[in-house]
């Protein structure tokens, strides 16, 4: 199926022959009334393609790949599917009343309107390290060591900046570790040091150097140019559609591809370190509508959809200073 830029995406899943398709696709078509949508049929031909594609039933009808008329705990199925209309009756397709409905559900949730959130972590206290106890020297050589070599060092290469402190690495380490400027697996080891990862992430930079690193998130990977003043190419892909973005970062200019791609911004309603509270959900998109299936998805975050001049500030608000705020001159303070 070749979906239009931000259209309202249906899918009717049937199994081969199935009576009831047509019979959805007419009141699909009746519902819809002229509005903007693109709608495929998919035959499903095997369990594992119901499980795959979420199919509980033939027809099963699929609005930006969310089942509206969904039952709680309903396995996957090749059977023939029914559903109660209000008035109780149970039919082999949505009658158009119910359609429309879900429609309308559908479009109502498509501008995210939630409440903005705090992207950069640390309830706003930012990402720069203060300076005491070394652990602004630590943490730039950290970034530094990513940023030259696309992996995190290991702890024995951060004693010198340390020691400029008079501490070992590890005592910084832990420190960075414990106020959420670096993530630390069981063993003390650096696994993030935000923006960058340590592992495979959806969010692959390439910069001007010609080294790759992976980023935590969407806006981290879109800090990473401005922090290091370097041009930089960023791809990732869609968690709805698996399509590929790219953004291309030149001479301080962004371009995305495609054109109509956003970022989802967002986090868990509980306290943590940004990694678990909101990584998982600063994600680009190639639409403000499939940001929206994604989130009425995981209802678990809240958030909004931002365009990309505002993600592209948020990035630079949070990462632009890192390695240009320089230690302080002995006697200036902070």
């Amino acid at each position: 199926m070749n979906w239009e830029d931000d259209a309202m995406r249906i899918t009717v899943l049937t199994v081969p022959d199935c009576p009831n398709g047509p019979v959805v696709e007419e009141r699909l078509a009746c519902a819809l009334e002229g509005r903007g949508a693109e709608v495929g049929l998919v035959e499903v031909g095997d369990a594992e393609q119901a499980v795959r594609l979420g199919m509980t039933g033939s027809p099963t009808v699929l609005i930006d790949g969310v089942d509206p008329f969904a039952v709680s705990g309903a396995p996957a199925s090749l059977s023939c599917r029914l559903y109660r209309g209000s008035d109780g009756r149970a039919e082999g397709a949505p009658s158009v009343a119910d359609l429309r409905r879900a429609l309308d559900a559908a479009d109502t949730t498509a501008d995210c309107a939630c409440p903005p959130i705090d992207a950069a972590g640390r309830a706003g206290r930012g990402r720069l390290a203060p300076v005491a106890g070394g652990l602004r020297a630590v943490e730039q050589a950290v970034l530094r060591h990513f940023a030259a070599t696309g992996h995190a060092p290991v702890i024995g290469e951060l004693e010198a900046a340390a020691a400029a402190h008079g501490r070992t690495a590890a005592e910084v380490v832990a420190d960075l570790g414990g106020d959420d400027f670096l993530v630390l697996d069981d063993h003390g080891r650096i696994r993030a040091a935000y923006p960058f990862s340590a592992g495979p992430t959806t969010h692959r930079v390439r910069l001007a150097s010609g080294i790759e690193v992976w980023a935590m998130c969407a806006i981290d990977a879109l800090g990473v140019a401005d922090m290091l003043g370097s041009d930089a190419v960023i791809t990732s892909a869609d968690p709805v559609t698996s399509e590929t973005i790219t953004d291309t970062c030149a001479g301080g200019h962004m371009t995305w591809q495609p054109s109509t791609a956003v970022v989802y911004v967002g986090q868990r309603s509980c306290t943590g370190p940004a990694a678990d509270v909101a990584c998982g959900a600063l994600n680009f998109f190639t639409s403000r509508r499939t940001a929206c299936t994604w989130a009425r998805r995981h209802p678990d975050y809240t958030g909004q959809a931002v365009e990309q001049s505002q993600a592209e500030a948020l990035g630079r608000s949070i990462f632009g200073s890192l390695l240009l705020a320089a230690e302080p001159v002995e006697g200036r303070g902070c």
